[in-house]
């Protein structure tokens, strides 16, 4: 019998009757083929669809992460993570009712009133006299 190296227990059987000799637990949100990509790799995931009170947080949440990742992610990589902050944020545009209209109108007028990013400009401190 494997033995879980983490625990050093043996393999717990799951409410499926199933004994699963490894497990990976991620306990975020992920894109709507992430399942069926596991399952065509002949692993067995978990899922569960969140309600309305769980969404918001873990759309944040998957923000913050998609946003370390193109934090961290070489030049040749940040497009893709940079299309994943995009689908994160449509996402959350929907689940907060807003439209990608909506979401761009305000963008633009916030633009015209205290600028874009175009300039770079990094504030390093204000003296107040």
């Amino acid at each position: 019998m494997l033995r879980d190296t983490a625990k050093g227990t043996p393999p717990e059987r799951d409410d499926d009757g199933m004994s699963h000799e490894q497990k990976m637990v991620y306990g975020k949100l992920v894109r709507d083929r992430i399942p069926e990509i596991i399952t065509a790799d002949g692993q067995i995931p978990r899922v569960r669809v969140l309600g309305d009170p769980d969404l918001l947080p873990a759309l944040i949440a998957k923000l913050h992460e998609e946003a370390d990742e193109v934090a961290s992610a070489e030049p040749n990589a940040r497009l893709g993570e940079l299309a994943d902050v995009r689908e994160v944020l449509a996402a959350l545009t929907i689940a907060c009712d807003f439209t990608e209209v909506q979401v761009e109108e305000v963008a633009a007028s916030k633009r015209a009133e205290r600028g874009g990013f175009a300039q770079r400009l990094w504030l390093d401190e204000v003296l107040i006299p």
